[in-house]
This record gives C-alpha cells, sequence and structure tokens, in this order.
C-alpha cells in the first residue's frame, strides 16, 4: 500500500493538528503542575488561594458573588472557574490583610486587578465600562 495524493496530505494535516493541540495542552499542564508545586513556607499557591477563600467564605454574599461572575463573564467557560477561584483567592487576602468586616465593591475590584495579568486589564476596563464602574479609584493597581 502506497501513500499518496490527497490521502498523504490528509495524513500530515492531522499529525501536524494532534501535535499542536498536545503541546498545547502540555502548556497549560506544566503550568498547573508548577503552581502546585510547594514553596518555601510548604503550600503552593493553590494551596494559599483555597485557604483565603475558607477564611473570608462568610464574607461573600450572593450580591457579591453576582458581581465576580459578572467580571469574569469574558473569560472563555473552560478558563472561567479557575479564575474565579484565583480571584477570590486574592479577594481574600486583601480583606485578611485589611481585617476588613465586610467585602465592598472596591475589596472585588482590587483582587480582580490583582489578580489578573496586565495583559487582561483592557478587558476588565472594557467590562467595568459596561457596568458603569467608575476605574479611576483603582488606576493605582493597573500600574503594578
Amino acid at each position: 500500500m502506497e501513500l499518496g495524493g490527497w490521502f498523504l496530505w490528509f495524513i500530515l494535516f492531522w499529525v501536524v493538528v494532534l501535535v499542536g493541540l498536545f503541546a498545547i495542552g502540555g502548556y497549560f499542564m506544566f503550568r498547573k503542575f508548577l503552581k502546585s508545586m510547594p514553596k518555601q513556607d510548604g503550600l503552593s499557591d493553590l494551596n494559599w488561594e483555597e485557604y483565603y477563600v475558607d477564611k473570608t467564605i462568610h464574607l461573600w454574599g450572593d450580591e457579591e458573588k453576582a458581581l465576580l461572575a459578572e467580571l469574569v463573564q469574558p473569560v472563555p467557560d473552560l478558563f472561567r472557574p479557575v479564575a474565579k477561584q484565583k480571584i477570590a483567592g486574592k479577594i481574600g487576602q486583601i480583606l485578611l490583610a485589611e481585617n476588613a468586616k465586610k467585602i465592598q465593591l472596591q475589596h472585588i475590584i482590587r483582587g480582580y486587578i490583582q489578580a489578573t495579568p496586565k495583559r487582561d486589564h483592557k478587558f476588565l476596563r472594557k467590562k467595568l465600562d459596561e457596568m458603569q464602574i467608575d476605574v479611576r479609584p483603582y488606576e493605582q493597581y493597573f500600574e503594578q
């Protein structure tokens, strides 16, 4: 049996597609693996996120949860739960650092800004604009 013509190109196309998909999947799995590695204090980034969320879960009301869900709408469905966990962890860290008794809009916005990479800040600005939330008080956090 000899490969030739369109069938050869079909096989080569699928080899390239599969290698590309495996590379992309491996990249994300490796990133997750690095986040789960313990740091010098014995806890990983994922452990700290969980800790902050657990310590501040009683402060989250339905409105705050709905606001966070609304803010993460631009994130693709596949990554949305991970983004929510990371942002909620950062918000929890802020709440514990300030010894806050109640979660406020400023905590959610600050936590979202600090938890997301700079390349995603333009999407956040756009979303906040759509929600008619003034970003001027938070400009200093976009700079960090």
